[in-house]
């Protein structure tokens, strides 16, 4: 059976979370306008930089659960990595659609909302209920499946 549009780009996101070079948990992200790629991204260090699978996990080594103190994680998240792509190459993605393995962190979320992305189509739960308000308070669109 021929997949649905989100079936298709939700397991293409799948692929793109193998790169992903974060110890704790593997997050792809892609967004998408008019049925066509715009950017990929997935979790890791930023580029020029060791990675957590070469140096080690800070927060796994300090205990700090998952959804607290973003700031202390030398990973940037798959989400910013697509939008920064989409940056570097002059791409809008205004008015566009991001598909990602998890909810989206408050601090992606804001960067979503400030980008124009409309839709964001996600898999995984994040302990992030902040995130969810402020998607819903600024019209983004979003569902889980």
């Amino acid at each position: 059976m021929r997949p649905s549009w989100d079936e298709y780009f939700m397991e293409i996101v799948e692929l793109i979370k193998t790169r992903s070079t974060c110890i704790r948990r593997q997050v792809g992200a892609l967004i998408v306008k008019d049925k066509r790629i715009l950017a990929t991204g997935y979790n890791g260090a930023p580029t020029g930089c060791s990675h957590c699978t070469e140096i080690g996990c800070m927060r796994q080594e300090m205990g700090i659960p998952s959804g607290q103190r973003h700031e202390l994680c030398r990973a940037i998240h798959a989400e910013q990595n697509a939008i920064v792509q989409a940056a570097q190459s002059g791409t809008s993605v205004a008015g566009g659609t991001l598909y990602v393995t998890h909810q989206p962190c408050v601090l992606c979320s804001k960067m979503v909302i400030n980008a124009g992305i409309k839709r964001i189509v996600y898999k995984g739960e994040y302990p992030d209920e902040l995130s969810l308000r402020l998607l819903e308070e600024a019209g983004v669109d979003f569902k889980r499946i």
